[in-house]
């Protein structure tokens, strides 16, 4: 007689944020697995699962938060692991993919660090991935296997609407952001603003030109990810320049490295809403900053993929950059 096996979900958590892990699973309504992480004297990383994890589908939650490298290591050993240990499937739960900027080359002789990434995410084992708000969408197309690309545009343009603000202009930083932009302009059925930037170098921006209305309006500029927060405040100064009333700002990702946190107080942008892709430590977490949790759309996700079923659905089909 054949023995008929159900499907078993599992979801993990690395070191690199597992209050989202934990946030994550109580959502789909399952605990976090065990699994032992520590590190060797000099500096090398262990890991074992405390657990049977054979025949399951297997959710490894591990964002590329500081320190950057080890937790992609870590991410690295814990799939590892896994595909020794037969499990069915792997996906590698992202919220925000590591060396992501680097996606191309501008200057000769560089790496398309984004794409040794995904080469390594893939030689290690995995067999998908989730990621939210990739910074360019065509890291989707380094990967062979399937990546689902999910937005937390509808949580930033939710936490908007009920603000209730008035004479709303929607504005992107760059051109780069447009697009991202435009969607949230239409969801708001306000209008949309750009500024023109340059980079004199990697940690520098330099607003040039404002085209669009901005002037007596209260702006919202809109971004995937806030590092140092040099483009955000120098857009928020030329918006300040260009007469608008009240300068507003989200993001997906704060990574908010350096002095990014001062600037961002010295700053006239009233208020910086971000989701918790990555942790904001409570050093960071000054009145001006406004942390939404993605965890509840990383669950969604997980189980419509464990289901087999749409998951554009969950995001109303936002989900292509």
């Amino acid at each position: 007689m054949r023995e008929v096996t159900r499907k078993r979900l599992m979801v993990f958590s690395g070191t690199a944020h597992p209050e989202l892990g934990e946030e994550v699973a109580t959502g789909i309504g399952v605990t976090l697995g065990a699994v032992e992480i520590s590190r060797f004297s000099n500096g090398e990383i262990y890991v074992r699962f405390l657990e049977s994890v054979r025949g399951v589908d297997a959710f490894v939650i591990q964002t590329c938060s500081e320190p950057i490298n080890d937790n992609i290591m870590e991410l690295l050993l814990m799939i590892d692991a896994l595909k020794r240990a037969s499990t069915k499937r792997i996906t590698v739960v992202m919220p925000y993919f590591g060396y992501s900027r680097q996606d191309k080359k501008t200057l000769a002789r560089e790496p398309i660090s984004a794409h040794l990434v995904a080469d390594l995410i893939t030689a290690a084992g995995a067999d998908r991935v989730i990621s939210v708000d990739l910074h360019a969408g065509q890291i989707q197309g380094f990967f062979d296997f399937p990546l689902d690309h999910v937005t937390a545009l509808p949580l930033l343009a939710s936490y908007i609407v009920q603000k209730n603000l008035s004479d709303v202009v929607i504005v992107s930083p760059d051109a780069g952001r447009v697009k991202v932009a435009k969607k949230l302009a239409d969801r708001l059925h306000v209008p949309l603003a750009i500024l023109h930037k340059r980079r004199p170098d990697k940690n520098e921006a330099l607003i040039t030109h404002v085209i669009g209305e901005v002037e007596g309006k209260t702006t919202i500029l809109i971004d995937d990810m806030v590092d140092t927060a040099g483009t955000m405040v120098e857009a928020a100064d030329a918006l300040k320049n260009e007469g608008a009333r009240a300068i507003y700002a989200c993001a997906t990702h704060p990574i908010l490295s350096g002095s990014a946190v001062e600037r961002i107080q010295l700053s006239p942008i009233e208020e910086l809403v971000v989701t918790n892709s990555v942790p904001v430590p409570p050093e960071r977490k000054i009145d001006k900053i406004t942390v939404l949790s993605v965890a509840p759309l990383l669950a969604n996700t997980i189980t419509a993929v464990f289901k087999e079923e749409s998951v554009s659905e969950i995001v109303g089909g936002d989900n292509q950059t």
